[in-house]
């Protein structure tokens, strides 16, 4: 009887928890994203606030890289930069991965540095999965995964770039954050 109940603690949970859908709108496609709340409760919570708030609207991918990733989220299509809120704790320990499909918090070089910017990882990126405590081999907090869309993700990763404002790898057109909007999942 304990065996069961115990089963029963640990599986309910799971089975009951919905995990948060977002749709992200782009002028070349809508890209559907679930997120992992029971993974990164942080990230996850900090990036449906940017959501809810309408943030994301009419910001842009600022920095796309063919077999690596689209990072946008926190610049204007005349790449002025947005006022965040506060930056949160990376939660890259959490054992997701950058693997392609995936949704990561950017950050700057210090570890718990991200704020509303993010990147769809459009190649298994090992190389920015935690590794160690150690500001080196801290990782990129993974909290969700592409479910639909990827085909607008491959075509993003592909437009023409440039440097523009000291900035590089910036599409020479703008591919544009129209929105993030919740989903439910039918």
């Amino acid at each position: 009887m304990k065996t069961i109940l115990l089963l029963l603690v640990f599986l309910i949970p799971s089975i009951c928890i919905a995990e948060p859908f977002v749709v992200i709108k782009t002028n070349m496609g809508d890209i559907e994203v679930e997120l992992n709340q029971q993974q990164a409760p942080i990230s996850t919570a900090n990036f449906l606030h940017y959501v809810d708030t309408g943030f994301y609207s009419n910001t842009i991918f600022h920095r796309v890289i063919p077999n690596f990733m689209i990072q946008g989220g926190g610049f204007t299509r005349t790449l002025s930069q947005k006022i965040t809120g506060a930056e949160i704790r990376n939660e890259a320990a959490n054992g997701l991965k950058n693997e392609r499909g995936t949704i990561a918090m950017a950050r700057t070089g210090v570890v718990d540095s991200a704020t509303s910017q993010f990147f769809i990882n459009h190649a298994n990126n090992k190389f920015l999965d935690h590794r160690s405590k150690s500001t080196q081999g801290y990782g990129y907090a993974v909290f969700g995964r592409v479910t639909s869309g990827m085909d607008v993700v491959d075509a993003i990763a592909t437009v023409s770039t440039g440097r523009k404002k000291g900035m590089s790898d910036v599409p020479r057109n703008p591919v544009m954050i129209q929105a993030i909007e919740r989903r439910d999942k039918d």
